[in-house]
């Protein structure tokens, strides 16, 4: 079992910064990759960016690539996403979720974190 604690929501303005955190416990030494996805109301969920544990490889959905930075801390257990000029249209809950078997889908989910961003 892997659990997954978000923080670090809250309100932004357009333009913008806000940086989230998950921090992971547990079998954590299972993790393979870590990602964040979003809901916004009325939608369906979409990725946001991944990183892989070991090599720190990214990937980052066209939507958000150079605003979006995701990056971990192996020694803490937390991966981060630095949001910079936030856009009305990031508004959503954002979870993040981990990887354990390698396949193309995710094992565990945290609870999310609300993100509005104001105009």
């Amino acid at each position: 079992q892997v659990q997954l604690v978000e923080s670090g929501g809250g309100l932004a303005q357009a333009g913008g910064s806000l940086r989230l955190s998950c921090a992971a416990s547990g079998r954590t030494f299972s993790i393979l990759r870590m990602g964040w996805f979003r809901q916004a109301p009325g939608k369906g969920r979409e990725f946001v960016a991944a990183i892989e544990w070991r090599n720190s490889f990214t990937n980052v959905a066209d939507s958000v690539k150079g605003r979006f930075t995701i990056s971990r801390d192996n020694a803490k257990n937390t991966v981060y996403l630095q949001m910079n000029r936030l856009k009305p249209e990031d508004t959503a809950v954002y979870y993040c979720a981990a990887d354990i078997g390698g396949a193309a889908t995710y094992d565990y989910w945290g609870q999310g974190t609300q993100v509005t961003v104001s105009s």
